[in-house]
């Protein structure tokens, strides 16, 4: 059985139409013997029709549904999980083939990352994403969902830039993967995951002080307050939520209201200035200022077309 991944010989940045007809595509783009992508189109390719990802090693997949809804199909325990329109979903699969099922117009993009990419990267931590990533397609993972949110205005803009802003052959690959890497690091982060070493009542304090800044993200409670609403004392709140998600409790509402941005970013409908009040901030220069910090560009800069 061929490998999914090693399919680059002479060239390092391989282009692949696997269907073409008129304005409907399936392109296929293997960055590296290691990162593929796929940017797929289909306007009329057949109600209920299959498309299917043959011969997949142990991986990672993120799958961005710009239009229509898709299932994806696990073969082998049978589950069809639902890709609904202006979502990303994050998938682990240890060597087996799914099927992608069509049921109307769609606009996808999906990368697959192999395992040994993943491994270039692990630190010594087994709760950083990476690790936790890894560590599970070890295991004979047939297809698992991790994690699914919906599309944000950062993940769009990195998106252009991998498909379109490579059209020179100048280190194209290199260039290429950057950005993937860069796509990696944002979908990533955004997976909010407890430290495993919690234990019972120390994650029920920072699920709850967790939960409550969710719903106040933009008026969040005092430190006092929100230790008496968590049943515990400040000092050992800030302590417990370092732990469970290895950033202050400060530094989590910023990173709240930023995420909120980008999503509210994505539709292009308000301001910079309107984002900014919607989310907390009184100065529109202090809110790009934070974004830049952030994301590592301007709020500005995702709302060009």
């Amino acid at each position: 059985m061929e490998s999914f991944f090693f399919n680059i010989t002479d060239a390092s940045y391989k282009v692949t139409m696997e269907y073409e007809n008129q304005e409907e595509y399936v392109k296929r783009v293997d960055i590296s013997n290691g990162i593929v992508f796929y940017d797929i189109f289909l306007n009329s390719f057949g109600a209920n029709q299959s498309f299917d990802i043959k011969n997949l090693d142990r991986l990672v997949a993120i799958i961005v549904v710009n239009q229509g809804n898709i299932s994806l199909l696990d073969n082998i325990s049978e589950t069809n999980y639902l890709l609904k329109e202006n979502t990303i979903s994050i998938f682990e699969s240890s060597r087996q083939n799914f099927s992608f099922m069509i049921n109307s117009k769609i606009k996808i993009f999906a990368i697959f990352i192999a395992d040994f990419i993943l491994k270039r990267y692990l630190s010594s931590d087994k709760n950083e994403v990476i690790d936790f990533l890894y560590a599970n397609i070890q295991d004979e993972v047939s297809c698992m969902l991790v994690d699914v949110q919906p599309i944000d205005a950062l993940s769009l803009y990195i998106i252009e830039k991998i498909l379109y802003k490579n059209e020179d052959n100048f280190m194209k690959s290199i260039k290429c993967e950057h950005s993937i890497l860069e796509f990696m690091i944002h979908r990533f982060s955004l997976i909010d995951r407890l430290n495993d070493t919690l234990d019972i009542d120390e994650k029920h304090i920072a699920k709850s002080a967790r939960d409550i800044l969710l719903k106040n993200y933009m008026t969040p409670p005092h430190i006092k307050e929100l230790a008496h609403l968590c049943a515990t004392n400040e000092t050992k709140l800030k302590q417990i939520f370092k732990k469970a998600y290895k950033t202050t409790i400060y530094a989590y509402i910023q990173k709240l209201r930023l995420e909120k941005a980008n999503l509210l970013l994505r539709d292009k409908l308000c301001t910079i200035g309107e984002v900014a009040k919607e989310v907390g901030y009184k100065h529109q220069g202090n809110f790009s200022k934070r974004f830049f910090e952030y994301y590592g560009v301007y709020p500005k800069e995702l709302l060009k077309k």
